[in-house]
C-alpha cells in the first residue's frame, strides 16, 4: 500500500478502530517521554569539572620544583589536567584509594578522571626529592589519610607529605 492509498484510507481507519489508535499514540508519546528521560539521565554528564594542575620550574612565590595546586578537592567524576609548563617534569601516582597505577611520559600532558573517593598521593617522578608533589581529595573523603600518611617519600617530599597530610581534616 502506498502513503497515497494510506493517507486516503486513514479517517475510514480512525472511525474503525479509535480506541487502539488512541492506545498506540499514547504508548507512542509516552515511549518518546521516557526514552527522553532516559538519554538525558544516561548519556549527559553530571556537570562534571575539569581541573588544571601546572607542572612548574618555580611558581609566582619563588618555590622551586611545584605543582600550581599542592592540594586540589574534586568530585567523583571529574578530571583533573596536569600541564608541563616547564620542561622535565611528569606526574606518578604513588599511593590511592584504588592502587591506581599511573605515570605519564615527562613533557607531556597527564589527564585522570576520578572515578574512586579518596585521596591521592603523586609526585614528578625526577623531583620527588625536592618535594614536587601533590594530593588530589576526591568526594571530600578522608578514608585512606593514614594509607597517604604512611606512603613511601624522599628528602623533602616526606616533610611535605607529612605537612600536607595533616593540613586535611
Amino acid at each position: 500500500m502506498s502513503v497515497g492509498h494510506f493517507v486516503r484510507f486513514m479517517p475510514e481507519l480512525l472511525s474503525a478502530y479509535p480506541s487502539e489508535i488512541k492506545l498506540l499514540m499514547s504508548e507512542r508519546k509516552e515511549m518518546k517521554i521516557l526514552s527522553f528521560v532516559l538519554f538525558s539521565v544516561l548519556c549527559v554528564p553530571a556537570m562534571a569539572e575539569n581541573f588544571i594542575i601546572e607542572m612548574l620550574n618555580k611558581d609566582a612565590d619563588g618555590n622551586k620544583m611545584v605543582f600550581s595546586e599542592q592540594i586540589i578537592m574534586v568530585d567523583v567524576g571529574d578530571t583533573v589536567t596536569w600541564l608541563p609548563t616547564s620542561k622535565g617534569h611528569n606526574v606518578e601516582m604513588i599511593a590511592s584509594p584504588n592502587n591506581l597505577k599511573y605515570k605519564s611520559k615527562p613533557n607531556k600532558k597527564a589527564e585522570i578522571t576520578f572515578d574512586t573517593p579518596g585521596i591521592y598521593y603523586y609526585w614528578c617522578t625526577p623531583h620527588k626529592g625536592m618535594g614536587m608533589i601533590g594530593l588530589v581529595v576526591v568526594g571530600n573523603d578522608f578514608s585512606n589519610k593514614n594509607q597517604i600518611a604512611k606512603a613511601k617519600a624522599f628528602g623533602k617530599t616526606k616533610k611535605k607529605l607529612k605537612k600536607l597530610v595533616e593540613s586535611l581534616s
